[in-house]
């Protein structure tokens, strides 16, 4: 059964058990109200604990039922049966108790949990606020400074930290499920958490403070603005006043578009390895070499040591070693000041650097990350397969190369697959896996598990020049072009794209990444003539002035101490190209040329194989590009007409 009940002596405990996260679907609403039920007419049980069974306590709703009809009994109703109950109960918390959990959580009287245990309220992710109360209880148990910033930032606290701030009643020592068995011994009366008054804001200017930051980085999401909103209503209002505004927020915001659009990159996330050939058993993997220290190196570098792998950095001389090794030590130390790394000698411990590919004769995978050029990558394959254990993997970060091409440089092509990582590699989420025409089963198995162990979204694509990522963004660089050459301008068209909740714009963007970048892409592809036309003139020629971004100065922006303005070069630049009249552009018209572009390429990807579904790339040009979560990525976007 879902919800079980067992005796032990005055002591009822309830147990969930609704695998792999317990979460609250009907079956287990339901069989909490029986247990409710039962327990009160029992008049020798004193006291209820709510355990769950598995790994994790109720780590939130059953999202797959937020599109179907509601079926009673409702959160809200289970959790308030539980608080109005004369018997205590109380929560034992293991793993996460997220939403739902929480709110079922905080419905109890007490709370114990593991101190390993974590909880949260992380519906505004998903483009809700909490529906069954969380808004509400919260801030009877907590100051209104942790709340806002638990509500509308969606981030999940510890155990300390939940019971420094009153959201726990104790921390088990040794077993939880004794330990809450002896806590609930020890309870003579329930304890409603609605009947506890506010605690109120600690630091008026810190609560102004979080809400304002927060409010600045929603970038367009409506939720997290209504979530502040929410939480000051139970802050003031009466609690019956404040559940009701609160479960009326959740309704009318579960049935908005943003809310679908997070839902939709929720389930995509977790489909983009579902594929036949990670079932195959993957390869041993606790040695991984990096061949290149610049950037991306160090990146990915970094980021295999923050994860536990022994690392051994490749350049080309004793002084690029060691600069290479020091942006890697670089990188470390800021990561573990931000709290990311917790073993902060033990990851400087696993790292070597050295000049010669022998270093890499043990090394379980090998990613080059050299410059990008077709002649260096193969002479860097080349060597590598002359150096490493014939079983070792072989991998390529190149952002647009041929990996058929490259992995033809090695005597058994079938350990040749593509890694590419985005910068800065060990932040960025997305990891697009390039599977090369010969790629054997296990490599693919090893590197949608190495993606896993990194923590990254893993996206297989297919070889194209530029990938999925890539080609999508190219789609977006030509249209704006055309956009300046029909009467936009850089600015007008950033600003259309930041009201649309992109971070920055494409311009921006392109500074920011180097304009060179792409403008040696064009002419590469040019001379292989596969460019048709010439859509980049107005790029090329900031690029022959010497104008590649940020770097320089100058690119599509003048920079002055740092700061971006519009630049007199480049407005006559786009002049001259336009030659004509310009027309009149609507920030409308520029969103929809835009996501049209997107939308034709990625259908081209989709009917090439290169990408397998829709879902991929909404979750490539979300992870990897920064297009807005809530809008659910371009092809969603496009389906809804946006």
């Amino acid at each position: 059964m879902t919800v079980t009940l067992q005796r032990h002596g005055a002591i009822a405990v309830v147990t969930i058990d609704n695998p792999p996260v317990n979460a609250v679907a009907h079956a287990v609403r339901q069989g909490l109200m029986d247990a409710v039920a039962q327990t009160e007419n029992a008049a020798d049980i004193r006291a209820v604990v709510l355990a769950c069974a598995g790994r994790t306590f109720v780590a939130g709703a059953d999202v797959k039922e937020f599109d179907m009809p509601p079926v009673d009994p409702n959160l809200p109703d289970v959790i308030a049966a539980i608080e109005a109950a004369e018997t205590p109960w109380v929560a034992a918390v293991h793993g996460t108790a997220l939403g739902g959990g929480l709110e079922i959580a905080m419905g109890c009287h007490y709370r114990i949990a593991d101190p390993k245990a974590r909880m949260g309220l992380p519906e505004v992710t998903l483009g809700l606020v909490p529906g069954a109360g969380g808004t509400v209880r919260l801030p009877r148990l907590v100051s209104a400074d942790l709340a806002v910033a638990m509500v509308a930032g969606g981030k999940p606290i510890s155990a300390q930290v939940a019971l420094e701030a009153g959201l726990l009643d104790a921390l088990a020592e040794g077993d939880l499920r004794d330990a809450a068995l002896a806590f609930a011994a020890s309870c003579s009366a329930p304890r409603r958490t609605l009947g506890l008054p506010v605690v109120g804001k600690t630091d008026p200017e810190a609560f102004d403070k979080t809400a304002s930051d927060l409010r600045r980085k929603a970038r367009g999401q409506r939720s997290v603005s209504v979530a502040i909103e929410t939480l000051e209503r139970g802050l003031t209002l009466p609690s019956a006043d404040a559940l009701a505004e609160e479960r009326a927020t959740f309704l009318s915001l579960k049935a908005s578009d943003q809310a679908r659009g997070l839902r939709h990159i929720f389930f995509a996330e977790r489909a983009t390895l579902a594929d036949p050939r990670c079932k195959a058993e993957p390869r041993a993997l606790t040695h991984i070499g990096v061949v290149g220290g610049g950037t991306m190196g160090a990146g990915i570098a970094s980021l295999c040591l923050m994860r536990g792998f022994a690392v051994t950095l490749i350049e080309r001389d004793d002084a690029s070693a060691e600069a290479g090794a020091e942006r890697v030590r670089t990188t470390l130390q800021g990561s573990a000041k931000r709290g990311l790394l917790h073993d902060h000698a033990g990851a400087l411990a696993r790292l070597q650097s050295a000049t010669t590919y022998d270093a890499l004769a043990e090394a379980d995978l090998v990613i080059e990350a050299v410059f990008e050029d077709m002649s260096v990558k193969k002479n860097v394959f080349a060597a590598l397969d002359a150096a490493t254990r014939p079983d070792a993997i072989l991998a390529t970060n190149t952002s647009y190369l041929d990996v058929n091409e490259i992995a033809a440089c090695l005597k058994d092509p079938s350990r040749a697959i593509g890694l590419h990582f985005f910068s800065p590699a060990h932040i960025m989420k997305l990891l697009e896996i390039v599977l090369p025409d010969r790629v054997a089963d296990d490599v693919v198995a090893t590197a949608a598990r190495l993606s896993k162990s990194l923590g990254k979204i893993g996206v297989f694509s297919g070889v194209c020049d530029g990938f999925i990522g890539n080609r999508i963004m190219s789609s977006y660089r030509s249209e704006a072009d055309r956009l300046l050459l029909d009467g936009a301008f850089p600015s007008e068209v950033d600003a259309a794209m930041r009201d649309f909740g992109f971070p920055m714009g494409i311009f921006e963007m392109q500074d920011l990444a180097g304009l060179d970048i792409a403008w040696a892409m064009r002419k590469r592809r040019r001379a292989e003539g596969k460019l048709a036309g010439n859509d980049s003139r107005i790029s090329d020629r900031l690029c022959e002035a010497g104008r590649f971004g940020r770097k320089t100065g100058g690119g599509w922006y003048d920079y002055v101490d740092g700061r971006a303005q519009p630049s007199e070069h480049v407005s006559k630049v786009i002049d001259e190209e336009r030659g004509g009249e310009a027309m009149m552009l609507t920030q409308d018209d520029i969103i929809s040329r835009i996501l049209v572009a997107l939308r034709n390429e990625a259908e081209a990807l989709i009917e090439e194989g290169i990408a397998r579904s829709a879902n991929d790339i909404d979750v490539v040009m979300v992870n990897g590009y920064g297009f807005p979560r809530w809008t659910g990525g371009p092809m969603f976007s496009a389906r809804r007409g946006s």
